[in-house]
């Protein structure tokens, strides 16, 4: 709590209750919320009101409100012109998605007011959870999951920054070139040109595999701990950098992500999956081919895996957050796992394991 709530940020978010929820609401605490790994900061808002909300998350925004890669990529020929999370949030909600609410943006100010939906996200509901309720709760994600992308695919607006992007060959491959940077260079010492030679010879083919891919619309970081669970149903989070992508890439980021895994053993894995696919078609969508969707999950995830690893050490080198790197061991591990499930991918992980501890 910030105690005489008298500073710059204070005044500023009580002018704006007061201007949404009326002059007999007032601000009478702020407290900070765990961030994220961007440049935003967040923080609820309790206020003194007859009426409800009785609170409200403040997204206060700081530096570029783009991805790294849009803008290292040079993604866009001029700035957007509307916030990106304003953007999405609009299609989002116009298609049904359940996001936050958003009572009122001021983005020359850096501040939004959005619905407070708790603290308790997907990944937090299925500790300890037996296995059928586990399910259960992630079949809930799935079916969000696919109201976005066949909803969103469907329907497209193309003025929505989200239709203005899209995973390509450049994109998957600035990303192993972010994880061979930072991942493996900067953590772990050179490699040698021999082996980087082969590292760049296996990405680059599973980059044009990937982008050769129908793609539809992804939220991009579809994850247990963007997916607040809010009366009994799942709300979408953190949604601003959703792209054009293979159909694979959101549903491999939310049955491996972090320690997904912990819970999200191969057979419950393989059971989803199956789910996905089933409720896909139950949409009116044709069916797939399912070894070769198989195959395009794995790739998938492992490529997510490494721009993860290369990421979360980008994030303690150069933004001094550390608190990602716990989580670097099990993804490694699961890309050991997911080398081992596809064919020829052998000397891609022998160099690896000579870099990686946990690879080997």
């Amino acid at each position: 709590m910030f105690g005489t709530m008298t500073g710059p940020l204070e005044k500023t978010i009580s002018a704006k209750i007061r201007q949404v929820f009326g002059q007999q609401t007032s601000l009478s605490a702020l407290t900070p919320l765990a961030g994220d790994a961007s440049n935003r900061r967040y923080y609820r808002a309790f206020l003194e009101s007859p009426s409800i909300p009785r609170s409200v998350v403040v997204m206060e925004l700081t530096g570029s409100s783009l991805p790294l890669s849009s803008e290292e990529l040079s993604v866009f020929k001029e700035a957007p012109k509307e916030l990106p999370f304003l953007s999405v949030h609009r299609f989002l909600k116009e298609l049904g998605i359940r996001v936050p609410d958003l009572y009122g943006h001021w983005v020359d100010e850096g501040i939004l007011l959005l619905e407070d939906l708790g603290d308790c996200c997907l990944w937090d509901v299925v500790q300890a959870l037996p296995s059928a309720e586990v399910v259960s709760w992630y079949k809930k994600a799935i079916d969000e999951l696919l109201r976005l992308q066949i909803l969103g695919s469907r329907f497209p607006d193309l003025s929505c920054i989200a239709f203005q992007q899209r995973f390509d060959f450049r994109l998957y491959m600035w990303e192993f070139e972010h994880f061979i940077q930072y991942g493996l260079e900067k953590e772990t010492g050179q490699t040698s040109e021999a082996e980087k030679k082969l590292l760049m010879e296996s990405f680059t083919r599973i980059s044009r595999r990937l982008d050769a891919t129908p793609p539809c619309l992804n939220h991009r970081d579809y994850h247990s701990w963007n997916l607040m669970v809010h009366q009994g149903g799942i709300v979408v989070i953190d949604f601003q950098d959703a792209l054009i992508a293979p159909m694979q890439y959101d549903l491999t980021s939310l049955l491996n992500d972090r320690e997904t895994d912990r819970i999200i053993q191969p057979d419950l894995e393989g059971q989803l999956v199956g789910y996905y696919l089933q409720r896909r078609e139950e949409m009116g969508e044709s069916a797939v081919d399912r070894d070769e969707f198989n195959e395009l999950y794995l790739l998938s995830a492992l490529q997510r895996d490494l721009k993860v690893v290369g990421r979360f050490y980008y994030l303690e080198m150069v933004k001094g957050k550390p608190g990602y790197k716990k989580y670097i061991p099990g993804t490694l591990r699961r890309v050991k796992r997911n080398l081992l499930r596809l064919p020829g991918m052998e000397s891609t992980l022998a160099i690896l394991a000579a870099h990686f501890e946990d690879l080997r």
